[in-house]
């Protein structure tokens, strides 16, 4: 996770300096959503990995013998069963996925930052760092839930010989048969567990990148 972030806190910033100085509300909007994209592509094989083994668990309680055993076997078996790509099946909804929690973490973070420091008392400290990542790790968990519903079905369905899903055709095919088959609020099934998680994460990384960035001489972000 921490040099997925790398990649895209780079991608990132980037993004925001290209042709336009200043800070922009579209820039940060398209540059958060690219970043993300390009850093989850590059960790979509760990990922599909990280998914299939936490499956097991539920497989053990159901009385269902466990597919993988360890990281290297889980990746020995996805390749054996559908070659190097097999490493990147699921990866259009795990990219959309990214773009949409990147957008509200690393987009909304900057934007509300910006915002308090322009029309607030506050100065560039902990608490409107604190304040900001707040923000963001609530959107982030808001904009994700759903993508990563439909990222975690299309990467645990069974698929053919060739690596083709069985249950699902595409990411669109998931989400229209989740929301026909259960409703729409099934795409935020373990919304609240996705906020414990991300709300302390994204405050603890931006407090620490920002108090690193200080310390080391590189502007405040």
């Amino acid at each position: 996770m921490i040099w997925n972030k790398n990649i895209q806190l780079a991608a990132y910033q980037y993004c925001i300096q290209l042709k336009v100085e200043g800070f922009s509300g579209r820039k940060a909007v398209l540059g958060s959503m690219m970043a993300g994209a390009i850093g989850q592509f590059v960790a979509s094989p760990t990922d599909l990995v990280k998914v299939q083994m936490q499956m097991e668990g539920r497989r053990r309680l159901e009385g269902k013998p466990p597919r993988v055993c360890g990281v290297p076997h889980a990746f020995m078996k996805i390749i054996t069963e559908g070659g190097i790509r097999g490493l990147w099946a699921g990866w259009v909804p795990n990219v959309q996925r990214a773009a949409l929690v990147n957008l509200g973490d690393l987009a909304t973070y900057d934007t509300v930052k910006h915002f308090l420091l322009r029309n607030t008392a506050l100065d560039d400290s902990c608490l409107c760092h604190g304040l900001s990542s707040i923000c963001s790790g609530l959107v982030a968990a808001t904009l994700g839930t759903p993508a990563d519903v439909i990222k975690t079905r299309i990467m645990n369905q069974p698929r053919d010989f060739h690596g083709r899903g069985l249950l699902y055709r595409s990411s669109v095919d998931c989400l229209i048969q989740s929301v026909r088959g259960e409703g729409f609020m099934s795409l935020y099934k373990g919304f609240l567990p996705t906020w414990m998680r991300m709300a302390p994460w994204s405050m603890t990384f931006w407090l620490t990148f920002e108090q690193i960035r200080r310390r080391t001489g590189v502007t405040s972000f």
